[in-house]
């Protein structure tokens, strides 16, 4: 099974979660980037309670990509501290994993 994460993160605008979509596809890091929108979070920030409409964005990545991906979130991310989490993909259709790895010029390698 090829190795495929999927990577989360929220941004506070339909822009720029386009955006970010945009940059991780063309730089091929990620072969597909979904943005859910809006999502509610509630969350602690200064020491506060805070609450925000978000966009969530799912990004499916190779393993052998997911460094790179990350780093590309962070660097162009609005957030002091931008959510990136990421999970393995334990199991799922190995055509569509494939095309993920195919798509991003990742090397198949099994998982």
């Amino acid at each position: 099974m090829p190795n495929v994460f999927q990577v989360e993160s929220t941004i506070d605008s339909l822009g720029e979660a386009k955006r970010l979509a945009a940059a991780l596809v063309e730089k091929r890091l990620a072969a597909c980037v979904q943005v859910v929108s809006p999502i509610s979070s509630t969350f602690w920030w200064e020491g506060q309670i805070q609450h925000a409409e978000e966009f969530l964005l799912l990004c499916k990545v190779p393993a052998e990509r997911l460094g790179e991906a990350t780093a590309l979130i962070e660097e162009l991310h609005s957030y002091d501290v931008p959510e990136v989490l990421a999970f393995e993909v334990k199991s799922g259709s190995r055509s569509y994993l494939e095309w993920v790895v195919a798509e991003t010029g990742a090397s198949l390698t099994a998982g």
